[in-house]
Formats: C-alpha cells, sequence, structure tokens
C-alpha cells in the first residue's frame, strides 16, 4: 500500500513540476486516499492547489500537514503564501512567523514576510524582514527592489535610490528595479537621471509595456516637447496593439480620445489591481433612516481636494446623513487637517493599516455609500474598495476620468464633462449633478491683501496673461497660441507657476525660439492658499490649457475674481473649466476650438473695457452664482446619494440618472 502511495506521490511530484497541475491534485489525492498520514503530499497537493487558484482547498490541505507534522517549515511558508493571495496578510505574517521560528535561514520566507508586511503598510516591519534575508543572502537582487519599495513610501527617496543601484548591480537587466527607480527620481525632480532609467527599460526591451509612458512623463514634467514629440504617436499605437500598460493619469495630458483612454485605462486596471473576493457583508438596519457615507482619500491635508471639500463635509444634512472620513494620507498638522478631522461624525487614520483592514471597518461601519476621492492618481488605494464593503461604491473630483474598476458602481459627473452618449468608454454609471459637478467651498480665505504687481515681477500697467497648472498640462501646439498673442501685445507678460527648474528653462527656451523674449515669462512659485488666491487678483485674464484643463486652480481663478477662457476638450479631463464657467455665469468663456480659443484670447487682451466688463460679471455673481453655493451643492450630491440607495434597497442595479436641479433658497449666502 504504501509502495502505491509512493509511487503516486513521484506521479504527482513529476506531473506539478511539468505544469500539470490537475493531473498532480488528481495522482496526489489517489495517494492520500491510500495513506492519509502523508505530510509531504498533503504539501505537494496544498502547492498545486495553490497554483490552481483554489486557496481556500490549499489552506485546507496545508493545515491538515500541520496536523500531521507541526514542524515542517514549508507548510506555514506555503500556507503564508496562500493567505497573502486572499489578502489576509495580517494572517500570513503568523504563518511565517511559524515558519521561520522552525527554519531561521530559509530567505523566500524573509523575503515574503517583508512583502506582506509591506501591503499592510507596516513598512518599517518590512525593512526589518528585508535586511533578515540580505544577511542570510545578499546577492538576491529582488531583496533590495523590495526594500527600495518600502524606503521610497516611507518618503526616504535617497535610501530608496541607493538600494535600486544595488538591485541593478546584480542584474543589469531589473526593467521593475529601473522602473522603481525612475519614479523615484522623478519625485527628487532628478528628471534627467529618471529618463536614462526609462531609456535603459526602452533599450533592454523595446516593447516594455510601461517604458513608453514613463518616459513621455518625465518629458512632459519639464515641458521638452522636442523629445515628446515622436513618443505620443509611438505609445497611441502601443495602446492600440495593446502592448502600452500606461498609468491613466499620465493619459490625461496627452491628446488622446476616449475610447483609447478607456481601453488603456481598463488594462492597467486589470494588469496593477488585485482582483478581490468581497467581504460577507451582514444585512445592515438603517440608523434611524440616515444613510451612512464614507469619503475615502489620502488628501485630508493640505490640499486641492481639501480645499474644494471642506465645506460639503461640514455642511451634510446630519438629520439625513451620517458622515465619516477615511484618511490612508499623512497627516500634515495642518490648520486644514484639524479643520476636516472635525468635520466629519466620525474621523479614522487607516494609513498604517492594510486594504482588506480599512474594508472590514467600512463594513463594521456599516457603510452605504463609500466615496473614493483618488481614482488613479498619486497616493489613490483602490484595493480598499476590491474588497466590496459599501453596497454602493462612488468615484468623485479626484480623478476625471473612467477607472475601469467592476467595483465602482458610479461616477459623479455633470453634462458637460461627461455626457450620457458616453456611458460606452465608463464602467461606473454616469450621475449628472444639476450645475457643476465640481464641489467649492465658499468659506475659502483669500489674504486681505493683493500684492502690487511689481512685488510679483509684473508689470504695472501692461496686460498680465496668467496659467497656474501644473506645467505638464502645457502643450506646445497651447504655448504656440499664448507666444502669438504676447506678439500680438507688446509689453504684456504670461505669469506661469514654476513646476520645477528644468520646466522653466525650457518654456523660456521654447518663448525665444518663437521670437519672444524669455524675460517675458514671469514664474511665480509656491505660496500659501489665501496669500496666493490673493495675488491671482494682480492677472487679467487665466488662459486654460488642453488637452487637460485647469480644474482646482480654474476654480481658484474664479473665486479671486479673474475670468478665465477654456477650450473645451474632448474628454472629462479637458471639459471641467466649461463647466465650472457655465455654473459662474460665464458660459462665453468656454470655446469650442483652439482657433476660437485664440480668436477670443486676442478680442478679451486688446479690449480692456470689454475684460473689465467680464471681471465686473464675475464679482457680481461670485457669491449668488451656483459654482460658489456650497449649500446647494451639497443639497444635489445628496440627492444623488438618496437616489443610490432608495435603487440598492428595492433590490434595481445602479444605473445613469440626473439629479433634478434644487430651486428656493438652500441657505448659499450663509
Amino acid at each position: 500500500m504504501n509502495d502505491q502511495a509512493d509511487e503516486l506521490h513521484r506521479l504527482a511530484l513529476a506531473a506539478c513540476q511539468d505544469g500539470r497541475l490537475a493531473e498532480g491534485i488528481t495522482y496526489a489525492r489517489q495517494a492520500l486516499a491510500l495513506d492519509a498520514g502523508r505530510a509531504r503530499t498533503y504539501l505537494l497537493l496544498g502547492m498545486a492547489l495553490a497554483r490552481s487558484g483554489a486557496l481556500d482547498e490549499a489552506l485546507a490541505s496545508f493545515d491538515r500537514v500541520i496536523a500531521i507534522a507541526p514542524d515542517l517549515a514549508d507548510a506555514y511558508a506555503n500556507r503564508g503564501d496562500a493567505l497573502v493571495a486572499q489578502g489576509r496578510e495580517a494572517e500570513a505574517v503568523t504563518s511565517y512567523d511559524r515558519a521561520l521560528a522552525i527554519n531561521p535561514g530559509e530567505v523566500e520566507s524573509w523575503c515574503n514576510r517583508g512583502a506582506a508586511l509591506h501591503d499592510l503598510r507596516r513598512f518599517e516591519e518590512a525593512l526589518a524582514s528585508y535586511d533578515q534575508a540580505i544577511a542570510l543572502k545578499s546577492d538576491f537582487a529582488q531583496l533590495y527592489f523590495n526594500r527600495g519599495n518600502a524606503l521610497a513610501l516611507l518618503g526616504r527617496h535617497a535610501e530608496a535610490v541607493a538600494a535600486y543601484d544595488r538591485a541593478l548591480a546584480l542584474d543589469q537587466s531589473y526593467c521593475d528595479a529601473l522602473q522603481a527607480r525612475g519614479t523615484v527620481l522623478l519625485a527628487l525632480k532628478r528628471f534627467e537621471e529618471a529618463a536614462a532609467c526609462f531609456e535603459r527599460m526602452r533599450a533592454l526591451d523595446p516593447r516594455h509595456p510601461r517604458a513608453i509612458s514613463e518616459l513621455i512623463n518625465c518629458h512632459v514634467m519639464t515641458c521638452n516637447w522636442q523629445r515628446t514629440g515622436a513618443l505620443v504617436g509611438e505609445l497611441e499605437r502601443s495602446i492600440a496593439q495593446g502592448h502600452a500598460l500606461a498609468s491613466p493619469f499620465i493619459l490625461l495630458g496627452q491628446p488622446i480620445g476616449n475610447a483609447m483612454l478607456a481601453q488603456a485605462t481598463d488594462r492597467f486596471a486589470q494588469s496593477e489591481i488585485r482582483k478581490r473576493e468581497p467581504l460577507l457583508r451582514i444585512q445592515q438596519i438603517p440608523d434611524q433612516g440616515r444613510i451612512r457615507v464614507a469619503y475615502l482619500s489620502a488628501d485630508f491635508r493640505e490640499h486641492a481636494t481639501a480645499h474644494l471639500a471642506a465645506g460639503l463635509f461640514e455642511r451634510h444634512d446630519r438629520a439625513r446623513f451620517e458622515v465619516t472620513g477615511i484618511s490612508f494620507g499623512a497627516n500634515d498638522g495642518s490648520p486644514m487637517r484639524a479643520r476636516l478631522a472635525t468635520a466629519f461624525d466620525r474621523f479614522h487614520d487607516v494609513a498604517v493599516m492594510g486594504d482588506r483592514a480599512v474594508a472590514q471597518l467600512l463594513l463594521e461601519l456599516g457603510v452605504d455609500i463609500a466615496v473614493d476621492l483618488k481614482g488613479h492618481t498619486e497616493g489613490g488605494r483602490p484595493g480598499i474598495l476590491a474588497y466590496r464593503p459599501a453596497p454602493t461604491q462612488v468615484a468623485y473630483l479626484g480623478y476625471p476620468g473612467p477607472l475601469g474598476l467592476d467595483f465602482i458602481d458610479y461616477v459623479i459627473a455633470d453634462r458637460i464633462v461627461l455626457p450620457f452618449d458616453e456611458q460606452a468608454f465608463y464602467r461606473e454609471r454616469i450621475v449628472h449633478l444639476p450645475d457643476s459637478y465640481q464641489v467649492n467651498d465658499r468659506a475659502r480665505p483669500i489674504a486681505a491683501r493683493v500684492p502690487a504687481r511689481r512685488e510679483e515681477g509684473l508689470p504695472d500697467e501692461a496686460l498680465v496673461l496668467c496659467c497656474f497648472n501644473h506645467n505638464w498640462k502645457i502643450t506646445a501646439a497651447m504655448f504656440d497660441v499664448w507666444m502669438r498673442l504676447l506678439r500680438a501685445h507688446e509689453g504684456g507678460v504670461l505669469w506661469l507657476f514654476r513646476s520645477n527648474d528644468a520646466a522653466e528653462a525650457n518654456l523660456r527656451r521654447e518663448a525665444g525660439a518663437r521670437g519672444i523674449d524669455p524675460a517675458r515669462l514671469v514664474f511665480a512659485c509656491f505660496r500659501a492658499p489665501a496669500e496666493h488666491l490673493a495675488r491671482i487678483a494682480c492677472a487679467d485674464l487665466f488662459l486654460d490649457t488642453l488637452p487637460c484643463n485647469a480644474h482646482t486652480t480654474a476654480s481658484d481663478a474664479l473665486w479671486a475674481g479673474v475670468p478665465v477662457l477654456t477650450c473645451k476638450g474632448g474628454t472629462f479631463a479637458g471639459r471641467v473649466a466649461a463647466s465650472l464657467l457655465h455654473a459662474a455665469g460665464l458660459p462665453q468663456l468656454a470655446t469650442a476650438s483652439l482657433a476660437e480659443y485664440e480668436a477670443l484670447a486676442h478680442k478679451l487682451a486688446g479690449d480692456r473695457a470689454l475684460l473689465a466688463s467680464m471681471r465686473q460679471r464675475l464679482a457680481q455673481n461670485r457669491l449668488s452664482c451656483a459654482l460658489f453655493d456650497t449649500a446647494r451643492f451639497t443639497r444635489h450630491i445628496e440627492a444623488a446619494y438618496t437616489t443610490m440607495v432608495r435603487m440598492v434597497r428595492s433590490g434595481e442595479g445602479p444605473r445613469s440618472f440626473a439629479v433634478d436641479p434644487i430651486e428656493g433658497n438652500t441657505g448659499g449666502m450663509a
């Protein structure tokens, strides 16, 4: 009997080693039917089941191993791997600890333990685990790569670069390490070095899915249009062929249409965001009929999202809504952070909690609607909502485009930024708010003192055109328009935000190449929000960008009393300013083409009386228009939430809908 079981075990092992998992599983089960006390056969069976995706059965098999042979380290190690695959990293760490207590010299267990701790956002502990592994095996490139990733997330960028350098010294063709190194160098604004990393990736693998988009991002960040030009066409072809794997946020600044953006986003989401089994949800009894809404963000701090939405959180009707803040970003200790912490009924700092644990918290809170304010932006954690902790899950505000995620039910928009006839490009169902999708906080302070123009390096009397968008949004085509404006209006200047020194140098060079004195470009450094809003008033006209519009920066200009000229683009990201202008009562400043944009810009720049009338209209509308009526906006988004919950409670699936405008006094002047 044992001889036959031994032979079946050997057949199972050979089949598994050859990739014939189903056959190996059959042989292993036959062996165990003859001899149920075979720990090694249960281990083999568990490993084959795990590789086949049958994780629950695999765990049961590993548990049988442990019951038979409690000192078999491999059983605990493999059990940990299966638990990680299920998103149960905390349990996995315990299992790895058991394995290492038995065999502390197992490098792979230390490495996998570190990875599990990383997923739990226990980065310092992950580093300690990697260091233990490195002490045992100092020539293992992946350990240094993993170590670099943890250091990067701790903000220790220089150390992260050194770790990636060590990985690359051991494996010069390690493309993942090159990509990670380039990303950290971008954060350090060492753009040429970052570009060299992505160029090296392309040399190693000309069809590497991430290399082209990351290289484009490097050059776009520095307004190096000469290098960008040829690469954009290559990226479009690669996306169309299904090769490129580009971060969706990078694509927002590129001239690609909705179909290609949706295709690229879907591919990115499927590749980069793990699918999770939904958490078991217990039917919740509504709290006196109140709807429980949780807002999730890394930006509950001094950040554009917070400046827009703080008033919304404060103004929710507490008789009908219970509002929770879920913060997974850094606590910057700012007054805005303190304000937000008290704006919610509950505020949870989950920065050091793993995705599953945060999802479990949402489940235990009985959240009806989870609102993701990040999407595919830096610091986003879509993995939390992948566990489906709330009956309704919504994308709002932080990311202006499709998410490509099956577990997001709705995207909050309006008829301008996202018409219903573009539903085919979105997995999320579209919800229209009546005025603009973008909330604004009418309590935003503007410093009492407006600086003199000369204090900002601006001419006292000449035309001042401004654009405080990040420099990556500026394209060569838009810059051409601006330079023609400066050529036509002698003495006028273009006032821009200084994103980085390289971008400033390249923009000055591009101005000179177009026959414009580079000194006519004036660059503004970062300033505290209230002071920044005050200085915007020094400008005569805000010029918007395309294909990605001004978003918060457009609201800033309008709130500060400066008209915004925009061109309506072909995607959500390129229509935001048009939406804001309609809600501010200045729809005539939203043009339909770049030619129309340029013509109106010349007209406004040459007719100071007309421009003054626009400023006067904006001043008159500022406190009465829909754009800055936070109370009105809050009632509208609450109506959207109410409809969503009603559909869930009636058993109806998500569908697109529009919220009817609420007429009458909303308390907007309060």
